[in-house]
């Protein structure tokens, strides 16, 4: 039980950029940014509906129990102060995560408040355990789309929704096979179930799926419910009406549309207020694609709205908003609702501006050959922001977007490093000293690692991310030569490509998240050690240099072992992608390099604690080597679509052995909570943009959620 328990003592962030960023804009672009947060904002619900059926209830819940309480929670005797501080943290992550499971792990976590002083609260707020969570809500929550009628009463929310924790149901993944998700409804689907609709319905049909989820009504007849404004489909050209037959000629297929349909009208209403603010006729376009997608439901307008947002070159104001990543929903097509804004920090982005200046140069020392990579390199926008808004169930520290490979291909990408998000996560807490770090490596280990997750995520997300080409087939040809394919592995051509209409996500699944999240952490540690890659990051010397090098990778190894958390020893199932890759990089160190010095660990006499021992010596040298030869892996087996053999050989290095395993009970004891963070709110007085900032409380948390009147 002790394992799901909410974070204790976690430490909160303010993002602030009320006083250094925010006055640097004009009073047109800090109205944009307004109406743009409020954009994003008006998003939180359709995360939470993502999450799990619970979460919108409980979100209402406990916005409901702090309203009504004025903030004043009972505090009367000590027993008491500590069940509200235990109760608050467990409200602080939940709003920190949109919902009931971690955004970093996707496992459940419940209060360590018991149960009955939940429930204690509910008479404190004078709200009635006996009646439906549809009370609760203060928005149009009454409708087939929403989850606050699975539970018959409050009292049923909190004894099932939020303290029961039952086998794999605690995890995030395919219902049918015991796990959660709320991308489902209906009855449980299966792996079988969305193979079919992906193969037969999405790439058929040419329709992107990232904003549905599905509705099993029966073995043979399935809703896609279609995020939309209108509850009628206005786009008849691309998506057909009324029910269809699947090829298999059993299967029935109908699209649904007007799911989240009060937060798409809120969306597209605010993305008009904000159109007229835009900087430019660019701007001004991508919001109208944006505001037809979000009315109509048109994954095609949303997809237009990318391409025009990568022609948007460094704005002050840096904005994206849809349903972007896939890696929560368990067949890896379906996204999670995600909004930024952020303001440009000019100084950091001239870092980055010299790195994709040099960009052609760093990939061309990559491990495989030309025909791995485009024909030409389009420069992509690489600036460092300042984060205003984030709306999503966590905040990254850097973000390599559009997702769509045929508009990357074509068109380009944009690299962005969330400046604010990045300095506060590589920040030491003083209860909480890094843990697993040897004493005589701390002091470098703490100076340096903030500086060394910087490089680690411009190198990351912009050579990571953003090299390679797919060998593809498209209806007028191929983007490779077919007759004399590139080179393999084993020195003869490859045999595998991306067929018509197969993308890197519909081809390798599940997998294909923390696969390309691997390659691109091998690649940052590859090119970490290029000198003149620090050297553009302000690293001139050589102490400085090789101290970011020798942090960036003991941050490496520690982060591998650290995943071990997020890994469920009875399924074998990863919670999470990123740590499933920094896993597999730790291991490739410890057990497929050369020297087994390289990386290894001393355990203690009493076999509660053991620390890293990391070969400063042997990293450019023999754990270089290392990591040449598992990048050329990935990369190869990725750019060829060869979806066997490169499963079969990640998923080999990022299996658990028994030695590794036997080492999680110390890791989840040792286990630091996780940086929340509070957003600002902006409004707008005598025409002028105000922003309002919070305590680095739990409090403040719940009163920047009350304060935007979700």
């Amino acid at each position: 039980m002790n394992q799901f328990f909410a974070d204790h003592d976690a430490p909160l962030s303010m993002l602030s950029v009320k006083t250094e960023y925010f006055p640097q804009l004009t009073e047109k672009e800090q109205k944009y940014a307004h109406f743009m947060s409020k954009a994003s904002h008006a998003g939180s619900r359709v995360v939470m509906r993502q999450v799990s059926h619970e979460s919108e209830p409980i979100f209402d819940l406990i916005l409901a129990i702090h309203a009504n309480l004025k903030g004043q929670y009972p505090e009367d005797d000590t027993a008491q102060k500590q069940q509200t501080e235990l109760y608050l943290e467990f409200v602080s992550q939940f709003l920190s995560n949109l919902g009931n499971y971690k955004s970093f792990g996707d496992s459940k976590f419940i209060p360590r408040c018991e149960a009955k002083f939940f429930k204690q609260l509910l008479d404190l707020a004078k709200i009635d355990p006996s009646s439906s969570p549809l009370t609760l809500s203060s928005a149009d929550v009454n409708h087939k789309f929403t989850s606050h009628h699975l539970f018959s009463t409050i009292n049923e929310l909190i004894d099932i929704g939020i303290y029961r924790v039952e086998g794999k149901a605690t995890l995030l993944g395919f219902p049918s096979q015991g796990y959660t998700s709320a991308y489902y409804l209906g009855l449980p689907v299966t792996p079988e179930d969305m193979a079919l609709l992906k193969e037969e319905l999405f790439a058929r049909l040419a329709i992107l799926p990232e904003n549905t989820r599905i509705n099993k009504v029966s073995s043979q007849y399935f809703q896609v419910w279609v995020a939309s404004e209108t509850v009628k489909n206005r786009i008849t050209k691309s998506y057909p009406d009324g029910q269809i037959t699947l090829s298999n000629d059993i299967t029935k297929v109908e699209f649904i549309f007007g799911d989240h349909s009060r937060e798409m009208s809120l969306i597209a209403l605010y993305l008009k207020e904000a159109q007229i603010f835009a900087a430019n006729d660019t701007q001004k376009a991508m919001i109208q694609e944006y505001i037809n997608h979000f009315v109509t439901g048109s994954s095609q307008a949303h997809k237009e709205a990318q391409k025009l947002w990568v022609k948007d070159i460094s704005p002050a104001i840096e904005t994206n908003i849809g349903f972007i990543e896939t890696y929560r929903e368990p067949s890896g097509i379906i996204g999670e609702f995600e909004s930024l804004v952020a303001i440009q920090n000019k100084e950091r982005t001239a870092k980055f501006s010299n790195l994709v200046k040099n960009a052609e140069e760093f990939i061309s020392l990559l491990p495989w050959s030309k025909d791995y990579e485009k024909p030409n390199f389009n420069p992509p926008d690489f600036t460092s922001l300042e984060v205003l808004t984030f709306t999503g169930s966590g905040i990254p520290a850097g973000i390599n977007i559009p997702n769509y490979d045929d508009v990357r291909l074509k068109i380009g990408f944009k690299n962005v490093s969330l400046g604010n998000i990045l300095s506060a996560a590589a920040k030491s807490s003083s209860k909480h000293p890094p843990s697993f770090i040897a004493q005589e490596d701390r002091v470098v280990f703490e100076k340096y690692q903030s500086d060394s997750f910087e490089v680690q995520v411009g190198i990351h997300e912009l050579l990571g991310h953003g090299s390679g080409k797919l060998l593809t087939q498209f209806a007028d040809g191929f983007n490779f030569d077919k007759d004399h394919p590139p080179l393999g592995l084993d020195g003869t051509p490859v045999k595998t490509y991306y067929k018509v209409g197969e993308t890197w996500g519909s081809k390798f699944g599940q997998l294909a998240g923390p696969f390309e999240e691997c390659r691109a952490e091998v690649i940052a540690m590859f090119l970490i050690t290029n000198k003149k890659i620090l050297d553009i990051f302000g690293f001139h010397d050589e102490e400085s240099q090789n101290s970011v090098i020798y942090a960036g990778y003991l941050q490496m190894a520690r982060a591998g072992l650290l995943a071990l958390e997020y890994w469920n020893p009875e399924t074998g199932k990863w919670g999470q992608p990123h740590m499933q890759a920094r896993f597999s990089i730790m291991k490739t160190f410890m057990k497929h390099s050369t020297d087994k010095n390289f990386l290894r660990l001393e355990i203690n006499d009493m076999k509660n604690d053991f620390t890293i021992k990391l070969d400063q010596s042997l990293i450019e040298t023999i754990g270089h080597e290392c990591v040449k030869d598992y990048l050329q892996h990935l990369h190869v087996y990725k750019c060829s679509g060869d979806v066997e053999q490169g499963s079969k050989y990640f998923i080999d290095r990022s299996t658990v052995t028994p030695d590794l395993a036997s080492l999680r009970d110390i890791v989840i004891s040792k286990r630091l909570p996780r940086r929340q963070f509070i957003q600002a709110n902006s409004y707008i007085d005598d025409d002028k943009v105000t922003l309002k900032e919070y305590d680095e409380t739990p409090q403040g948390m719940l009163q920047s959620f009350l304060d935007r009147e979700l």
